[in-house]
C-alpha cells in the first residue's frame, strides 16, 4: 500500500545535503515570484506529499546563497512523517540544477543554521597566471579573529569572525580560495576574493590587507562575480549517508561539461583572430 502523510503520524526530522548550480536561480532564498532553490525544493516535497506546508514542517536552511552562488553542502531539513519516500524519491522530483547528495535523520531539535559547527566555501578565479605565492601570504592574513566591516556588508550585524582556516589551492588549473569559519557575514568571501585576485595580479600590496583588518580604509570593496563561489561545505556532529547521483542527474553534468569545453575552444579561436 503506498505511504502517504498522514495526521497523527509520528514525525521524523531529516536533513538533506544538497548541490545545486545556481546560475538560474535567484538565490537559495525563497522569493515569490523568482526561481530560488528553497522554493524548487520545497514545491518537490508538496507533490511527494512529504508536508503540506513548509512551516509546519519547521523547514529550515543551513544558510542563504546569492543569485548565482553554487553550492555542494548546502543543508535542508524538515519535519515527515514519511521519510522513506523522502530519501527514495526527492532526486526525481528535483530539477537538473539541484540534487540531493546525502541524508541523515536528525534529532527532533536540529537546526541546520544553528547547529553547524563551521561552514567552508571555496572560491574559483577566472584570472590566469596568478601569483599563488603572494595569494597565500595575503589568505593567511584572514585567518584568526578579525573585525571584518572593511570585508563585508555588515548590515548593523556584529563584524568579528573567527575564520578557523584560508589557503589557496589548484583544481585542473584553476586557482581556488578554500575559507572555513564559524559563520560569515554577506559578501564576506566575495570581497576577500577580490583583495586576493588583486594580490595575484599585483594590482595591491599585502600589506593594504593588515591595514584594513585594523581599521586604516576608505571607501568599500566590490565583491568578486557569484559564479566562481560554492558554499562547500557545512560540518555537522553527525554523519550523512550518501545518495546515488543516478543516471540522468550525471547525464546533466556531462552536457554542463560538454558545453563549456565547446565554449572554451571557441574562445580561444576568438583570441587568435
Amino acid at each position: 500500500m503506498e505511504e502517504t502523510e498522514t495526521p497523527g503520524v509520528p514525525q521524523v526530522k531529516l536533513a538533506f545535503r544538497v548541490a545545486y548550480r545556481g546560475d538560474h536561480f535567484t538565490g537559495s532564498q525563497m522569493q515569490p515570484g523568482f526561481r530560488t532553490v528553497e522554493g524548487e525544493f520545497i514545491a518537490a516535497c508538496v507533490r511527494l506529499g512529504l508536508f503540506p506546508d513548509w512551516r509546519e514542517a519547521h523547514f529550515a536552511a543551513a544558510g542563504r546563497t546569492d543569485r548565482g552562488v553554487h553550492a555542494t553542502g548546502q543543508v535542508f531539513s524538515f519535519l515527515t512523517g514519511i521519510p522513506d519516500r523522502a530519501i527514495a524519491a526527492l532526486n526525481y522530483q528535483l530539477p537538473p540544477d539541484c540534487w540531493c547528495t546525502g541524508y541523515c535523520i536528525a534529532r527532533p531539535g536540529f537546526h541546520p543554521r544553528y547547529d553547524a559547527k563551521f561552514r567552508t566555501y571555496r572560491y574559483f578565479f577566472r584570472e590566469q597566471n596568478l601569483d599563488v605565492h603572494r595569494m597565500e601570504t595575503a589568505a593567511a592574513l584572514f585567518r584568526g579573529i578579525h573585525d571584518f566591516s572593511g570585508f563585508a556588508r555588515v548590515d548593523n550585524k556584529n563584524p568579528m569572525r573567527k575564520v578557523l582556516a584560508a589557503s589557496i589551492g589548484r583544481d585542473d588549473g584553476i586557482v581556488y580560495l578554500e575559507i572555513t569559519a564559524e559563520s560569515f557575514l554577506w559578501h564576506m568571501v566575495r570581497c576577500i576574493a577580490t583583495v586576493l585576485r588583486d594580490a595575484g595580479v599585483g594590482a595591491c600590496e599585502v600589506t593594504s590587507i593588515t591595514e584594513r583588518l585594523e581599521g586604516n580604509y576608505s571607501g568599500g570593496i566590490h565583491p568578486a562575480p557569484p559564479e566562481g563561489l560554492v558554499l562547500w561545505d557545512v560540518a555537522y556532529d553527525m554523519q550523512f549517508t550518501p545518495l546515488p547521483r543516478g543516471e540522468r542527474r550525471q547525464g546533466t553534468i556531462n552536457d554542463w561539461q560538454g558545453y563549456h569545453q565547446v565554449m572554451a575552444t571557441i574562445c580561444r579561436i576568438f583570441s587568435g583572430h
